[in-house]
């Protein structure tokens, strides 16, 4: 007889209020999934159906989560310090570790101790490394970088988040080498989506108030992912025997600039992009005086993912476009 595999059917989510955490917990819902889900605290928070909440003060590497693994079948970790354009420094880096590192490990040691079959981490397209080559321009750096990130790229964090989503990885693959627990990580690019922050909702904002933007000369291209399609991963990997013991690097599998990207903005709200051009060098000196690089970097720059192997091994293709994933993210 062949011996049956038992479905993952009881999930824990942590940062389920989040950006990701959230949409994942209500899709999880409708797919008759039982959801324990992480919050730091129950106020403001929507009242979903069916998921169970419970409460965290503080993921470190002393906190217990012994009672709330009771019975779960996979543990679905995306809370963490977010990466936010600061300058380096040792309240940062304490912070980054404290959270994403020790707090992942703790975690996941408990975790493999309550019999937890697998855990799927959300890490960072920045373990690979800040940006790839714009295959149209930037030839000068051809031995400086990357034209494409790979999953069998070693791994060049650049700043303190990259450095401790790949300390975390490393202390995952050490907790499962000595456990029975299954490891599934996955590196994001953006994603983007109903609710998304950062510099995302910045540029939407921008393109809402009509502003003339100086982008029109950006021809960078950049993967990234639509939450719809993340959701949609994720929970493939719960129970896909191709998931454990690898690392997915995820994207919509389109690459597109930073101006093309104003236009799906401006489309979707059922106008035309208002953008005029202002040379490169231009926006980096710009970038630099007002002490504004990163941003900068970040709108001219590339950085393209391959995910040809996430794709080839759990037979997952993006079921939306960009486009639509944009109409979706603007419309309300």
């Amino acid at each position: 007889k062949i011996k049956k595999i038992k479905k993952m059917n009881k999930i824990l989510v942590t940062g389920a209020n989040g950006f990701i955490g959230q949409s994942l917990c209500k899709e999880l819902v409708k797919k008759n999934f039982f959801v324990r889900g992480i919050v730091r605290s129950k106020l403001n928070l929507n009242d979903y159906k069916n998921i169970e909440y419970k409460t965290i003060a503080d993921i470190n590497y002393c906190t217990n989560w012994t009672d709330l693994l009771s019975d779960i079948d996979c543990v679905i970790h995306c809370a963490g310090k977010a990466h936010v354009m600061e300058k380096t420094n040792i309240i940062a880096e304490q912070a980054y570790n404290s959270i994403n590192v020790e707090g992942t490990k703790q975690l996941a040691m408990q975790a493999a101790n309550s019999g937890v079959k697998r855990m799927i981490f959300l890490s960072s397209i920045k373990v690979n490394g800040e940006n790839t080559i714009d295959s149209r321009s930037d030839k000068l750096n051809i031995n400086k970088h990357k034209k494409i990130f790979t999953h069998n790229d070693n791994a060049d964090p650049k700043d303190l988040y990259g450095l401790s989503k790949w300390n975390a990885e490393k202390e995952l693959w050490g907790v499962s080498a000595k456990t029975n627990l299954e490891i599934n990580i996955l590196r994001l690019p953006l994603v983007y989506g109903k609710g998304a922050k950062g510099n995302l909702n910045r540029l939407l904002k921008l393109v809402q108030s009509r502003i003339p933007l100086p982008f029109s000369m950006i021809k960078n291209e950049r993967s990234m992912i639509g939450l719809d399609n993340l959701i949609n991963l994720i929970i493939l990997c719960i129970d896909h025997s191709g998931a454990a013991g690898k690392t997915f690097l995820v994207s919509d599998g389109e690459d597109i600039s930073t101006s093309k990207l104003i236009q799906y903005m401006a489309s979707s709200m059922g106008r035309s992009a208002l953008l005029f051009p202002i040379p490169i060098s231009i926006l980096k000196v710009s970038g630099y005086v007002l002490n504004r690089s990163e941003e900068v970097n970040r709108l001219v720059g590339s950085l393209k993912v391959d995910s040809s192997f996430t794709r080839e091994i759990l037979n997952w293709s993006p079921q939306i476009n960009i486009s639509e994933g944009i109409r979706r993210m603007v419309q309300k």
